[in-house]
């Protein structure tokens, strides 16, 4: 099957950042396949990337007070799920919490939730795209829009 035949999926999600005291810590989701990763979703009809990203990223961990900062990067991706193929294209977004008290979203396969430093989030990421986008957010760093 040639690539042209894909059913494109758009999704959005959010490199969740803690500034604290001292070193910032990014937020990490573990999905029900053991990977980690970033809190991301489908796009409902009509909805905004941004506002989808800051939406999925409440649902799957449990965080409400996040400031959207910027857009970071656009990823995408093939994969086959249930015989068919999938172009994934997902719009990532830097955001900024204070809280750290996260609920992953059990029913959605969110297994765990955790705040790592830069490097050690680096090294437990689990796809290569998703660690791109991490060393982006990381090198932009913080800085706020109006969306929020």
């Amino acid at each position: 099957m040639s690539r042209h035949r894909a059913r494109l999926e758009t999704s959005a999600g959010g490199i969740v950042m803690h500034a604290g005291a001292g070193e910032p810590r990014y937020l990490l989701i573990r999905d029900s396949y053991g990977n980690w990763g970033f809190p991301k979703g489908h796009l409902e009809q009509g909805e905004r990337p941004e506002d989808a990203a800051l939406r999925e990223v409440r649902e799957e961990t449990g965080l409400a007070a996040l400031r959207l900062c910027a857009p970071i990067h656009t990823i995408d991706w093939y994969f086959r799920f249930r015989g068919r193929l999938i172009h994934k294209v997902c719009h990532f977004f830097l955001m900024e919490s204070e809280d750290m008290t996260t609920r992953p979203q059990a029913d959605e396969g969110i297994t765990a939730c955790r705040w790592e430093r830069f490097d050690d989030a680096v090294a437990l990421v689990s796809y290569e795209n998703a660690r791109d986008v991490l060393r982006r957010a990381h090198q932009q760093g913080p800085r706020p829009t109006a969306a929020s």
